[in-house]
């Protein structure tokens, strides 16, 4: 008889995982980023437990984007006062001050929404330079640029 084994909380085991985010395209490094957090890419994923790794990621401040994205991609927010929506695009949010934010909104908004997402997003450590204080859990470095060509992009004339 087959049975489909279900992982419990008490059976997963976290990895931490180093990805350097640098010349990398964000909309295909936020869904590599997804699925780790998920679990996806384990033979014991469960959908309803936390399976997902730890994962941080430096150089979030040099990610790329392809088109035209960099001058017409618009974000919209609203200070909380009549009249008070405002709008900013991609480069004054990378060049701004938490340009790690637009990888984390990336990512969070490719996690199914509820309390799953909020406890897997809490193993998301993203900076926007090179250091980060997670050297003690001896983060694997993930090389995202080789998995696939499209990754990067390359300026060819």
């Amino acid at each position: 008889m087959k049975t489909t084994r279900s992982l419990k909380p008490a059976e997963v085991t976290k990895n931490w995982v180093l990805i350097d985010a640098e010349g990398l395209v964000l909309g295909r490094l936020a869904t590599i980023i997804a699925t780790r957090l998920r679990g996806k890419h384990k033979p014991q994923f469960t959908p309803h437990v936390d399976c997902g790794d730890n994962i941080v990621v430096i150089n979030a401040e040099k990610v790329v984007l392809t088109g035209n994205k960099v001058g017409q991609k618009l974000f919209h927010y609203h200070t909380g006062y009549p009249g008070g929506i405002k709008e900013r695009t991609i480069t004054q949010r990378l060049t701004g001050k938490h340009p790690e934010e637009v990888v984390e909104k990336a990512v969070e908004r490719m996690i199914t929404r509820g309390p799953l997402q909020r406890a897997q997003m809490k193993h998301l450590y993203v900076y926007a330079g090179s250091e980060h204080p997670h050297d003690g859990q001896q983060p694997v470095k993930l090389d995202v640029a080789a998995m696939n060509r499209k990754n990067t992009v390359t300026h060819e004339s």
